[in-house]
């Protein structure tokens, strides 16, 4: 199944399960949220994307604590899971997919290497749920993996 196709499943789903949708994203700059919002329609079901690539964005916008950043850094489970739930908490959606990882090349440390990508989803009412990735490939790479991540963990809020 092609990425629209299966985009365009995925609202469809959301659609007749009466839900509506948020993004935070930051390692993948707003891919989820482009590629959802290609389909015609989608309004109904997106409600909004947050891109907030940098530390404070992530604070500023998504209210992720700046102590938990600094203290167990922004590509992390911690922070994805507090990316979900700052979406949600910021809008009228009922679930939100995060998403924040080292695309690379650059930006890669022994602990954090290019490729590892935390996750995170939130659905009203449920505990906030969390992945780790180790993705191969260039930076487009990483980010298309990621981008599939994304629409695997939004698909499976709804069971």
């Amino acid at each position: 199944m092609d990425l629209l196709t299966r985009a365009e499943s995925l609202l469809e789903a959301y659609r007749r399960a009466g839900l509506m949708l948020a993004t935070a994203e930051s390692c993948t700059g707003g891919l989820v949220a482009a590629t959802l919002t290609e389909i015609a329609g989608s309004s109904d079901v997106v409600e909004r994307g947050f891109v907030t690539y940098s530390n404070a964005a992530k604070s500023e916008l998504l209210g992720v604590p700046a102590d938990l950043i600094e203290r167990v850094g922004a590509v992390s489970a911690e922070v994805a899971e507090a990316m979900a739930k700052g979406a949600l908490d910021r809008s009228a959606a009922d679930v939100a997919v995060s998403v924040t990882g080292v695309a690379g090349p650059g930006g890669a440390t022994a602990e954090k290497p290019v490729g590892l990508v935390y996750l995170g989803s939130c659905r009203r009412g449920r505990k906030a749920l969390h992945e780790r990735h180790i993705f191969p490939g260039d930076r487009h790479a990483v980010r298309q993996a990621s981008l599939l991540a994304a629409l695997a963990l939004l698909a499976d809020q709804l069971s």
